[in-house]
């Protein structure tokens, strides 16, 4: 393999810490052409260095012998104090100069001066805490911050979930458990692997090994929709459960219930059953090159296959069988047929009678006018008198 290089950079947002001092470092999820992904903490001051440091490395590029030849984009220099309200409104430009750094030529996106800059530290994979000093609070930018960089999420509390089971992790990239532990969930992924963080560890975790505190029941989690949504399969799979399907590149499925364990009920014809959501893109949708790589990954483990896990819920997990969705699902297509039935049906009786309804109506016969002799017998006087 060649040497390594950034493919993207992906700004989640930032973070206020309270030690040694209170400050802020912004987060980066960076991956790499070997299909891994790190998740890397810089200050703003140390990214302007690099920048800094970036130009003189190339004037050309920088626009420093002419402004017309400038590919390097540009990046405000820091305040005197760079508080919170500085760190949140410059996310929109960092996130516009990362994207604009990794698509310029190789000689520049690939030369070891990026690539040192946003490899893991040992910062990185082991903050700097003290367990005296409160919890940094984290500030995520939104998904959807690109359509507009303004809306910016005020400080979130992260989610706790408890491991149910001792997971092994299979890359570097993932994050092993043991049963019990408390991690927070930083992003959940409808693939079925979420990004957590325990202490100074940070890395993927299936969802299904994952339980909340509160309840066995998670509200995130829609309800069936029996009506379907279209999707085509990206990648085969062979079933290895009995509840689950096997599919070939190409078909074209409907999935009616969405699980966050990454794993959907699907149907196709009459048949139900489960599928990764992974392989899955939905009918209409345009390939992407992160959905590409994300296909490349295994499937997560489903929660049916973990053993010995145990809840901390009296009340078990909200489950339905796998009979209730083919039984709801045939009865959807049942009920979908009969109405067409219905419905055409109607059509043709419509049909049928059009021509008749089309005919004019016969109009009413107009009555014969009385003759004098009944006017005067049956009318009042003031009617006769008219005739006379």
């Amino acid at each position: 393999m060649g040497d390594a290089f950034i493919r993207h950079i992906e700004l989640l947002g930032y973070e206020k810490r309270f030690f040694p001092s209170q400050h802020y470092v912004y987060t980066f999820l960076v991956k790499w052409n070997d299909l891994s992904e790190k998740v890397v903490y810089r200050r703003f001051t140390e990214i302007y260095e690099f920048h800094k440091a970036l130009k003189e490395m190339f004037p050309i590029e920088s626009g420093d012998i002419n402004v017309e030849n400038r590919i390097i984009p540009h990046l405000p220099a820091p305040k005197w104090f760079d508080g919170q309200r500085s760190t949140e409104n410059r996310q929109g430009t960092l996130a516009e100069y990362c994207y604009t750094l990794v698509n310029l030529p190789h000689k520049i996106s690939r030369c070891l001066h990026v690539v040192n800059f946003f490899k893991v530290r040992h910062d990185d994979m082991n903050p700097v805490t003290d367990s005296q000093i409160k919890k940094p609070e984290v500030f995520l930018l939104p998904k959807d911050s690109k359509k507009n960089l303004t809306d910016i999420t005020g400080p979130i509390v992260l989610q706790t979930y408890r491991a149910i089971a001792d997971y092994e992790k299979s890359s570097t990239s993932e994050m092993a458990l043991k049963a019990g532990d408390m991690v927070d969930v930083v992003e959940k992924s409808e693939n079925g692997w979420w990004f957590c963080q325990l202490k100074n560890k940070r890395g993927w975790v299936p969802a299904a090994y994952l339980e909340p505190l509160d309840g066995p029941d998670e509200s995130e989690e829609p309800e069936p929709n029996y009506a379907g949504e279209a999707y085509v399969v990206q990648k085969s799979y062979t079933a290895v459960e009995e509840d689950e399907l096997t599919l070939k590149e190409g078909d074209t499925i409907e999935v009616i219930h969405k699980l966050l364990d990454g794993w959907w009920v699907i149907r196709t014809d009459e048949t139900t059953g489960y599928y990764p959501s992974m392989y899955l893109q939905k009918a209409g949708e345009v390939n992407t090159s992160a959905k590409s790589e994300l296909r490349n990954r295994g499937a997560p483990p489903r929660r049916s296959t973990i053993r010995n896990a145990k809840s901390i819920h009296k009340q078990g997990r909200k489950h339905i069988s796998q009979e209730t969705y083919r039984r709801n699902s045939r009865k959807y297509i049942q009920n979908k047929r009969n109405m067409r039935e219905n419905s055409h049906k109607a059509n043709v009786i419509i049909e049928k009678n059009e021509p008749e309804d089309n005919k004019p109506k016969a109009q009413p016969a107009v009555p014969p006018r009385p003759s004098k002799d009944l006017i005067l017998n049956r009318c009042t006087e003031s009617t006769w008198r008219k005739i006379l």
